[in-house]
């Protein structure tokens, strides 16, 4: 009799929570097949990624300047008061055209002061001269000591050497009024002009930068930076592809020209300069714009490549039984569908071109549909050899 309300009761109890009962078995089961329960399908519990075919290209970027090929700064080295401009910004100009003049007055001075005293030099030259001639005549008749001969040579010859000292002087005067006319020294365009009219050129100490004058803005470069770590990859002649802001559709074509040995530090980054040609035929790019610059090291077409997060795995332990002497550094674990079951192959391959993103799988076995095993899921990591994965792909 005590039996049967216990029986009557445990029923009860079951009756009041057959929900919390059917949900807790759906849960163990679900539990049960990712923690390994599916034992029956050993592939299942692989994570795997996808070989494909594509293209690879590997790139350096980097940021550079649009600079004119060869540009010249004119300066004066003459002081003086600028009297007339004859170019603006953007003027073209030809090697020999007038582009400024400086008020001439002062150096015009200099000149006339350094011809009287020349032509006066002449003329004590030309009278010492007849003093020393006129003295070895009467030296020759013994009307004169020898010392008085010699007297009068002395003089003479330091009045030649007079007229030499105020020759030159009165050539470097009339050099300076030349240089009060500034002409442009090449063929070019005027891209910058730093005075106007009127106002006073000092050049004592240095010489003042008046303008500047691109030579020739149908061919311009660019200085990129490159750090040392891709430094190695550049070589003179290699393809560049370029964007500018200014034209944010459009990609321009260059070539690298030069690499500096020369090293600069920017932020405790060690960075060599590349020097980089750009065909400006029509004259689209500006001096001063910024290039954002991929320079093409290597590029393969239609190779068997994958995502580098899919070569992690470092042993074969949990994926295939006896692997024998394969390695992961040697050989690819390949998941494959063999007579509608899964099969999992080592077979042997090489790195290619590798990416930032991606790796060339070189090997002559690959097929179509190949999936690389990366992992196990459910397994706690050994070594390096497998890692806890989430749920399959």
């Amino acid at each position: 009799m005590n039996k049967e309300p216990k029986k009557s009761g445990v029923w009860a109890w079951i009756k009041r929570r057959k929900l919390w009962i059917l949900l807790f078995i759906v849960v163990a089961g679900a539990l049960a097949y990712f923690m390994g329960g599916n034992s029956g399908n050993q592939s299942a519990g692989f994570a795997t990624a996808t070989i494909y075919r594509g293209d690879l290209r590997q790139v350096v970027t980097a940021t550079g300047e649009i600079q004119p090929l060869n540009t010249i700064n004119v300066g004066s080295q003459v002081s003086g008061t600028i009297a007339a401009i004859y170019v603006d910004y953007n003027s073209k100009v030809k090697k020999g055209d007038v582009l400024l003049e400086i008020e001439p007055s002062v150096l015009q001075a200099s000149v006339d002061e350094a011809k009287a005293s020349l032509v006066s030099a002449e003329s004590q030259r030309n009278y010492a001269k007849s003093e020393y001639e006129r003295n070895k005549i009467l030296y020759e008749d013994d009307i004169i000591a020898r010392a008085e001969l010699e007297q009068s040579l002395t003089t003479y010859e330091q009045a030649e050497q007079s007229v030499k000292r105020m020759q030159s002087q009165y050539d470097r005067a009339v050099t300076n009024l030349g240089y009060a006319t500034i002409t442009s020294p090449v063929d070019g365009t005027v891209i910058s002009r730093q005075v106007d009219v009127g106002q006073t050129v000092a050049a004592s100490f240095q010489t003042p930068d008046l303008f500047e004058i691109a030579e020739d803005l149908s061919k311009m470069q660019i200085e990129t930076a490159v750090s040392e770590a891709d430094i190695g990859m550049i070589q003179e002649g290699q393809e560049v592809t370029f964007t500018v802001d200014a034209y944010p559709t459009q990609t321009f074509v260059g070539n690298v020209r030069q690499v500096r040995l020369s090293p600069t530090i920017t932020s405790n980054v060690v960075v060599y300069t590349v020097v980089i040609d750009v065909d400006n035929s029509d004259l689209r790019l500006k001096p001063g714009m910024t290039a954002f610059v991929t320079i093409l090291i290597s590029e393969k077409t239609d190779v068997w490549k994958v995502q580098n997060s899919a070569l992690i795995l470092r042993s074969f332990d949990g994926i295939v039984d006896n692997p024998g002497d394969a390695t992961p550094s040697t050989h690819l674990a390949i998941q494959r569908i063999v007579d509608g079951k899964s099969t999992v192959l080592l077979i042997p391959y090489e790195k290619g071109l590798v990416t930032a993103t991606e790796t060339e799988i070189i090997s002559d076995e690959i097929q179509d549909g190949d999936r690389i095993i990366f992992g196990r899921y459910g397994l706690s990591s050994s070594g390096s050899s497998s890692v806890r994965m989430g749920p399959p792909r």
